[in-house]
């Protein structure tokens, strides 16, 4: 078994200082926002078991409650999670956009500065 590394987990911030992350875990249920917060402490903890790559550079942690809830991260390097959103499978295409598009602007973002 390979041993979990602790990590870093930060929430990506567009360009006005929003986080997309964070509009939609505070739009939960009390429930649904304890199982967010219990899928983001597991990723802290570098635990993937519920982790899909998605290609491009994006995961969807997928969250077994309720509508099928899922997180949308990139990874920035082994230490480093970036928390690009969440949604439901009902909008998962929709949700998989927006978190690759917001992942291109990190990571542009990134090399400018």
């Amino acid at each position: 078994m390979v041993p979990l590394h602790r990590v870093e987990v930060l929430e990506y911030l567009d360009t006005s200082g929003r986080s997309p992350y964070a509009g939609w875990f505070n739009g939960l249920d009390a429930p649904a926002a304890v199982k967010a917060a219990v899928a983001v402490t597991r990723l802290g903890q570098g635990n993937l078991s519920n982790v899909k790559g998605l290609g491009g550079g994006i995961f969807e942690y997928r969250v077994d409650f309720g509508p099928g809830f899922r997180i949308y991260f990139g990874k920035d390097g082994e230490r480093l999670v970036i928390l690009l959103g969440g949604g439901t499978k009902k909008r998962q295409q929709r949700d998989i956009n927006d978190a690759i598009a917001r992942w291109q602007d990190y990571r542009r973002r990134k090399t400018q500065e």
